[in-house]
């Protein structure tokens, strides 16, 4: 799989105009921090900030620094005040620089052969990268339509690397290269029942040899885990994948609900990415942050005898990495209390 690296990039075209007011320095905040190896940006502005996700707001360029866009481990972050709003704003690391003969200190010009390996990511890329790349939601269209495997080569009905298969199905699209996918559970809606559409996963990736009529005899180039008869080949996506995200506020107002943990449990913790249900349709962004907020017990009053709804309390914070039609991945980015599937989600 090749590697996706998630820089740290700030846009230059943010605006600045925020009141120092509107941002919430967290308590017992340095002045200074040294990046460290393993360092997230959400770590670094969690060290920070109040609402980690307001990070771009406050950063300020620094002018000394060739591109400050990019941070590694052994930079500073400072803590300054510019027409006293906090601004946060990054020194390269004293290996990194050198100095001239004035006495002024200036970037070298030296190539850092591991360069996008140590750019400090936006968040923890271990637990997404699988679902950058290997991952869909499908329709159930999608899925009936999709040609399907029948064989593999010598009648065998597991299939891996380097085997061949004969699938069946509409070729007329002319794509050379599908993934091989299984389709997995429904996501449903809890408010209205809609089916909002099916996991699959990667199996791998096939290559088209020959197709006679309706069958094509495919080689199997790639195999993450055993293909069977019955999976389905998915033309491969056209899509650039999203390696760089910009936390912020989702579109005021957007409620929803976790309506799946992607490990296959009940309860969610740090690092746990979950399908929400909500997606495109509703305006979902990557780098949406959301409020998560544990649903509250639903108790009888001993007194009136009523059964009463208690509210919910707010329980972790979460980043959207992926959009679908109707559906979106978020990684949990903090956990403060046990949460679960149809917990809450509200802007945060």
């Amino acid at each position: 799989m090749k590697k996706i690296v998630l820089g740290l990039i700030v846009s230059t075209f943010l605006s600045f105009n925020v009141l120092a007011e509107n941002i919430a320095l967290a308590p017992d905040h340095p002045s200074q921090y040294e990046v460290k190896r393993g360092d997230t940006l959400w770590d670094i502005s969690n060290t920070f900030l109040r609402d980690p996700w307001l990070w771009p707001e406050i950063w300020h360029i620094n002018r000394q620094v060739k591109n400050p866009h990019l941070i590694y481990p052994g930079d500073i972050i400072k803590l300054v005040y510019v027409d006293g709003e906090p601004r946060l704003t990054v020194e390269r690391s004293r290996h990194n620089t050198k100095r001239m003969s004035d006495g002024t200190i200036k970037l070298s010009p030296r190539i850092r052969a591991s360069d996008l390996d140590s750019v400090i990511p936006a968040i923890p890329l271990d637990a997404i990268q699988s679902f950058l790349t290997d991952s869909r939601v499908l329709t159930r269209e999608q899925l009936e339509d999709a040609p399907y495997v029948v064989a593999g080569n010598e009648k065998h009905v597991i299939m891996g690397d380097g085997d061949y298969l004969y699938a069946r199905g509409d070729w007329s699209t002319q794509h050379n290269a599908y993934g091989l996918y299984r389709q997995g559970s429904a996501y449903i809606n809890p408010e209205n029942k809609e089916i909002l559409g099916y996991d699959a996963k990667e199996l791998g990736l096939g290559k088209i040899l020959k197709v006679t009529d309706d069958i094509a005899k495919t080689e199997l180039v790639r195999a993450n885990q055993e293909v069977r008869v019955g999976d389905r080949l998915i033309p491969t996506e056209e899509r650039k994948v999203q390696s760089v995200f910009y936390p912020k506020s989702p579109k005021k107002g957007l409620k929803g609900q976790i309506i799946s943990v992607m490990s296959g449990v009940k309860n969610v913790a740090q690092y746990d990415v979950v399908v929400i249900n909500r997606g495109v349709r509703e305006e979902v962004e990557q780098g949406d942050v959301f409020a998560i907020y544990r649903k509250g017990e639903a108790i009888r009053d001993k007194y009136t005898d009523e059964l009463i709804q208690l509210p919910s309390e707010r329980a972790g914070m979460m980043m959207i990495f992926r959009t679908f039609d109707k559906v979106s991945y978020g990684l949990i980015l903090k956990a403060t209390s046990s949460m679960a599937v149809f917990d809450e989600i509200r802007e945060p």
